[in-house]
């Protein structure tokens, strides 16, 4: 059982080092951000497609609900991506990162409200060490800072991503994860459609090899596995385990993109992987 446990672990570490690449395309990929997203979208789930064929998955919804649940975290997931794509262009990939790592807070206090599990004390602890790094993070609270705006769109796509997470997580009970993530990026890109007749799409050309990093890396196999794993981790566990992203993106945004984290971003990122190190003992115990 703990030869098993380490195994989803290790999986659940993997997504996690592949979707922290998107703080760098992110910042990087110099097109509007409506427009890298619906290209995210598209290609991710041609790519996904082309597997749940490969692999004879069932891809009916089962009732209305299960389909009105799949197309909210369609939404969701959308919200994510753009106002956390926003929190990048504002500020940069170490902000932009943190900010969105207050999901754990919320997915801790919303998950007992959708899922049937028992509100565990010790998030309060861990969210609270979250929101010092959050502020010993933050640079002037002022809305004219783009630093700051930066934070709040990275607060918006937290609560985007929690509530997504707890959905899918309800999904994964009756559908694959490679599904779910299909019909999410699928609902994605016929929502966004639209954006390609106003605005400018024509670095594609240009940028198209990190587009499909993005697409295939980042969201077809980093959210698949991000998903699958919460079969076996509470939503809440598998957040705050998730929550070392931003280390490994802000050390991929300091080889690719020569981004110097600040005293306080060292220091704000040391409580969040400490928050990350105690909920993975305690997940390994339980």
């Amino acid at each position: 059982m703990k030869d098993q446990h380490s195994t989803h672990l290790i999986q659940l570490a993997i997504a996690t080092l592949f979707i922290s690449a998107s703080g760098a395309l992110g910042k990087f990929i110099d097109m509007p951000t409506p427009v890298v997203v619906w290209w995210r979208s598209i290609l991710g789930a041609i790519f996904l497609l082309g597997f749940c064929v490969y692999k004879k998955f069932n891809l009916k919804i089962d009732s209305r609900q299960d389909a009105l649940a799949i197309f909210s975290s369609g939404l969701l997931m959308g919200g994510h991506w753009l106002f956390y794509f926003y929190a990048l262009k504002l500020s940069n990939v170490a902000i932009g990162m943190l900010s969105l790592f207050v999901f754990p807070i919320f997915t801790a206090f919303l998950e007992p409200l959708f899922i049937k599990v028992k509100f565990d004390p010790i998030y309060i602890l861990l969210g609270i060490m979250v929101l010092i790094g959050m502020y010993i993070l933050a640079p002037e609270f002022s809305l004219e800072n783009t630093r700051f705006q930066g934070i709040l769109f990275g607060l918006l796509s937290a609560l985007c991503y929690a509530v997504r997470n707890i959905i899918s997580k309800k999904l994964t009970n009756n559908y694959n994860a490679t599904s779910i993530m299909l019909y999410q990026t699928s609902i994605l890109t016929v929502i966004l459609f639209p954006v390609l007749f106003f605005m400018d799409t024509s670095n594609i050309a240009s940028q198209y090899p990190y587009v499909l990093l993005l697409a295939l890396v980042v969201t077809a196999i980093g959210h698949t596995l991000l998903v699958n794993s919460l079969k076996h981790f509470s939503v809440s566990t598998a957040s705050i385990i998730n929550s070392v992203q931003p280390i490994f993106g802000i050390i991929i945004a300091f080889i690719f993109l020569n981004e110097i984290p600040t005293a306080n971003t060292y220091l704000g990122g040391s409580l969040i992987l400490l928050t990350v190190v105690i909920e993975s003992v305690r997940s390994r115990n339980k």
